[in-house]
């Protein structure tokens, strides 16, 4: 998996081939939501073969003192996988199981890199994710593999995942619903 240097500015991302991905905002998550106020307002970029994004984590997610929380570098590489998911099968995602090793601490307060890619393709409806957390120095601090569900927009809207409103929004991602 390739890596960008960016420090945050989407233009130099774009300067680094890689495009924003659309996030329409209208929800709640923890993750990506830019309305959530307590929320990490993650955005990501694509090259197409991967979802990229930068993250800084506020003291108020630490763990031991100036750590970032394990659950919170969990939470962050669900999240570029679970946009990975979207972005490249065009389906909405299920996380199904998830492992996370943590190899390096995490500081608060640092501009963290992370990284999404397919590992396999493992049946019409599951997929492998696999995510990467870097530090500024590029090292791999966390990585993760994830078995996802991929579900098609009629069946998320039948077992109430998304209501039609969030489909309508999420369109531009995963196509006509």
């Amino acid at each position: 998996m390739e890596s960008f240097q960016i420090n945050g500015i989407e233009t130099e991302a774009e300067a680094a081939g890689l495009k924003p991905l659309y996030n329409p905002g209208n929800h709640k998550c923890f993750g990506c939501s830019p309305k959530n106020p307590y929320g990490l307002k993650m955005t990501f970029f694509t090259d197409d073969r991967a979802v990229f994004s930068r993250v800084t984590v506020p003291e108020h997610l630490c763990g031991w003192d100036n750590l970032v929380h394990g659950g919170v570098i969990s939470t962050l590489l669900d999240e570029i996988m679970s946009w990975s998911a979207i972005y490249l099968f065009k389906k909405v995602i299920l996380t199904k199981t998830m492992t996370v090793d943590f190899l390096k601490q995490v500081f608060i307060g640092e501009r963290l890199q992370l990284q999404g890619r397919i590992h396999e393709r493992t049946g019409e409806r599951e997929a492998i994710m696999e995510g990467r957390l870097l530090n500024p120095s590029g090292e791999i601090c966390a990585r993760s593999k994830a078995v996802f569900a991929l579900i098609s927009p009629k069946l998320s809207r039948k077992i109430g995942i998304l209501d039609e409103a969030l489909l309508k929004d999420f369109e531009p991602l995963i196509g006509p619903i």
